[in-house]
């Protein structure tokens, strides 16, 4: 999870914050962005996401595996190819639910649609690990890494493919809000102290 999302130590803080505007915080964070112009950082980012929003819906193929352990390191889950996996991780997938309702956000996220988003985010990473898929969201984000004479290679855009796969979520599962706004939210209220009833 991008902690670079939370901008502020107030969950509730990001609701004002477009959709379109925490993908372009999610690149501007990235490595390799660093200094880049905002308005190509917006282009990319409404490209991912629309590539993404567009991906055919399937079910995901992987092994599905639960786990304890992500609220330190902020995962709510993650793919992994070999042998292929999601892991979903129940305690951060928990505390998102919470927040949702202690934010009064039940109607961008019904009940269980956190783990069901992070399984749809993660089935778009499957998706990404075909070629094809690869190359048509580079193409659709159509950054240029090379140019001779009319041969033009295409460059990958870290943190293109997450905001594909958060469009894919919201797509899929019918969301209100993109994942990227729990993910900013869940980030602030993760790293902000702990209250005391």
């Amino acid at each position: 999870m991008n902690r670079a999302l939370a901008t502020t130590a107030d969950p509730a803080a990001h609701q004002a914050t477009d959709d379109l505007d925490l993908a372009v915080r999610l690149l501007a964070g990235t490595p390799t962005h660093e200094g880049r112009d905002p308005a190509l950082l917006r282009e990319w980012a409404e490209a991912a996401d629309a590539f993404g929003a567009a991906l055919e819906p399937g079910p995901c193929r992987a092994r599905i595996v639960e786990r304890d352990d992500g609220l330190e390191e902020l995962l709510l889950a993650r793919y992994t190819s070999r042998p292929a996996t999601v892991e979903i991780y129940v305690d951060t997938v928990d505390r998102a639910e919470r927040l949702i309702d202690e934010l009064g956000w039940r109607s961008w996220y019904p009940v269980g649609s956190v783990r069901a988003a992070a399984l749809a985010h993660e089935s778009a990473h499957e998706h990404f690990h075909h070629k094809d898929t690869r190359a048509a969201l580079k193409a659709a984000i159509g950054h240029t890494a090379l140019r001779l004479g009319r041969l033009r290679v295409l460059a990958h855009v870290a943190g293109a493919e997450e905001i594909a796969a958060h469009a894919y979520a919201r797509t899929v599962c019918g969301l209100g809000r993109s994942p990227l706004l729990l993910t900013a939210a869940l980030a602030a209220a993760v790293g902000a102290p702990r209250r005391e009833n």
